[in-house]
C-alpha cells in the first residue's frame, strides 16, 4: 500500500496547496491512502468543520492533529463523527478520538495521533505518557490492522527518535509532526518501522513557521503585542510517501517530497 502523509497544513495557503496539488498526486501516483496532520489549517490555529469537509474532498482521508487542535470550539462535535483525530494520550473525557481504523480498497489502516511532552505548549491539557498509552492501545488493538501510522506531533528530536525506536517492528510507521521544519533523516528501522523526525509544513515557507516573518521578528525584539497573521509567500506543500507490506505491515520505504506552488 502506497500512503501519503501530509504535514502540518498551515492557514488558507497550506489549504489551497492541498487543493491543488494533492488530487492530482493521487491519481497520476496511485497513493491508496492520504493522512494529513490539520491543526493550523483555519488561520494557523485550528480547524473548523467547513474547512476539514473542503480538506476531506481534496482525498484526505485521515486527519491528524496536536495541540492547537482546541483553538476552536466548533470542531469538538465534529470530532466525534469524523475521521479528524485529536491526540490519544489526553484526557479519556476530551471530545473525539485519538486513533480509528480505516479500510481503503480492501486493506484495513490505523492511524493513531500522538502529542509529545517535551517542551510542548500543551494549551491547558496535559498529555499523558505517550509510550504507556500506545503500548495500552496495541496490547488491546494490535490485530485490528496489519498497516499502523502512528503521528507524533511534539518540539524535541529526542522524544520522537525515542518512540521510534520503542514502536519499532510494532508499528509501520512514526510520522514526526509539529516544528514544520522537514527533516532529511527519513528511513526504516530495522524492525520494519518507517520514520522521520518531522514531515514539514504544508503552507508559506517565506515565513517563519508560517507566520508572517516580520511580525515574527518584532516578536522577537520584544514589542510586545504585535498580532498574528499567516505569510503567503513560498507557498509548497511537503509530504511522505510510504510503501508498506500489506501482509506484513512492515515498510518497505519512505520517500521525502517536496512540491513547490
Amino acid at each position: 500500500m502506497d500512503i501519503l502523509f501530509i504535514g502540518d497544513i498551515f492557514g488558507r495557503p497550506g489549504r489551497e496547496a492541498v487543493k491543488k496539488l494533492v488530487p492530482s498526486i493521487v491519481r497520476n501516483e496511485g497513493i491508496d491512502f492520504v493522512i494529513a496532520n490539520i491543526e493550523n489549517a483555519a488561520g494557523g490555529k485550528g480547524i473548523t468543520p467547513k474547512l476539514a469537509d473542503e480538506l476531506f474532498n481534496s482525498s484526505i482521508d485521515v486527519m491528524t492533529s496536536g495541540n492547537h487542535i482546541w483553538e476552536r470550539q466548533e470542531i469538538y462535535s465534529y470530532l466525534e463523527t469524523h475521521n479528524i483525530l485529536r491526540p490519544l494520550n489526553l484526557e479519556e473525557e476530551a471530545p473525539g478520538r485519538g486513533w480509528c481504523l480505516c479500510s481503503k480498497n480492501g486493506v484495513d489502516v490505523m492511524v493513531v495521533s500522538l502529542q509529545g511532552r517535551v517542551f510542548m505548549d500543551t494549551k491547558g491539557r496535559k498529555p499523558s505518557n505517550p509510550f504507556l498509552v500506545m503500548d495500552n492501545l496495541l496490547n488491546r488493538h494490535m490485530k485490528a490492522a496489519n498497516i499502523i501510522v502512528v503521528d507524533f506531533h511534539a518540539e524535541a528530536t529526542s522524544e520522537k527518535r525515542a518512540l521510534a525506536w520503542y514502536l519499532n517492528g510494532r508499528v509501520s510507521a512514526v510520522i514526526g509532526t509539529h516544528t514544520h521544519v522537514q527533516t532529511s533523516d527519513e528511513e526504516v528501522l530495522s524492525g520494519g518501522t518507517a520514520y522521520i523526525t518531522d514531515v514539514g509544513m504544508t503552507g508559506p515557507h517565506a515565513s517563519v513557521i508560517g507566520l508572517d516573518k516580520d511580525i515574527a521578528i518584532r516578536r522577537f525584539l520584544n514589542e510586545g503585542e504585535v498580532g498574528f497573521k499567516v505569510s503567503d509567500e513560498g507557498v509548497r506543500l511537503e509530504c511522505v510517501k510510504l510503501k508498506i507490506d500489506e501482509k506484513s505491515g512492515k515498510a518497505l520505504a519512505i520517500e521525502r517530497r517536496r512540491y513547490l506552488i
